[in-house]
């Protein structure tokens, strides 16, 4: 019982996101926000084509949400604009290979830095804590990427804004829901494993 209660205490006063359970220090900042950036390039990747849309369906909105989860607001949004940038300039980490931002989908590829943002924010907040404020949390950033993706889409395209949307916007739907049941699972799940592990403070006590 005492255990238990040394436990809820202990995790009551871990940091605000996963990444700074066990401290932070640049050169580790520089890692994570580097490797964040590699993983949304990896899962870009994993594409699948849609129909009449120059969107696919890939696990970059995924990874890009999650790693911002972990990360928090400004190492979220760094790696994210990391990715953008090195994207922009010619690393072929793009969805399918792909490089270069005059593309129809730049709106959200910004919307990926906005979006990690506020995610970040979120996470420090603890909405990736339990499973219901997670998905919240991956719909707001979802809507956001959205938000800026798929208006660059009409205007790219020189569609309608209703056109945009079924074309930028109603085939992800599922995914999305999908992928937030999944994180859902993930942090929580995260967050829960660590009230089993030695935090840093009582680390240093132990010393």
């Amino acid at each position: 019982m005492a255990e238990g209660v040394v436990g809820a205490a202990a995790y009551s006063r871990t940091p605000g996101v996963l990444a700074e359970v066990w401290g932070r220090s640049v050169p580790r900042d520089v890692v994570l926000v580097v490797g964040a950036a590699a993983m949304t390039g990896a899962a870009a990747q994993v594409a699948l084509p849609v129909p009449g849309s120059p969107v696919p369906i890939t696990g970059q909105t995924f990874a890009v949400l999650l790693a911002a989860a972990a990360l928090g607001p400004t190492r979220g949004a760094v790696s994210m604009l990391l990715y953008v940038v090195a994207g922009g300039l010619g690393v072929p980490w793009f969805a399918g290979g792909a490089s270069g931002l005059g593309t129809a989908t730049l709106g959200y590829l910004l919307g990926f830095v906005l979006a990690a943002a506020l995610v970040g924010r979120l996470a420090v907040a603890g909405a990736d804590r339990r499973p219901w404020r997670t998905i919240g949390m991956m719909a707001a950033g979802n809507a956001l990427i959205y938000l800026v993706g798929v208006p660059w889409l009409a205007v790219a395209m020189g569609v309608s804004l209703s056109r945009a949307l079924a074309l930028g916007f109603v085939p992800y739907l599922i995914g999305d829901v999908l992928k937030a049941v999944l994180a859902a699972g993930l942090l929580p799940g995260a967050w829960r494993l660590l009230r089993r592990l030695p935090t840093r403070d009582a680390n240093r006590r132990n010393r």
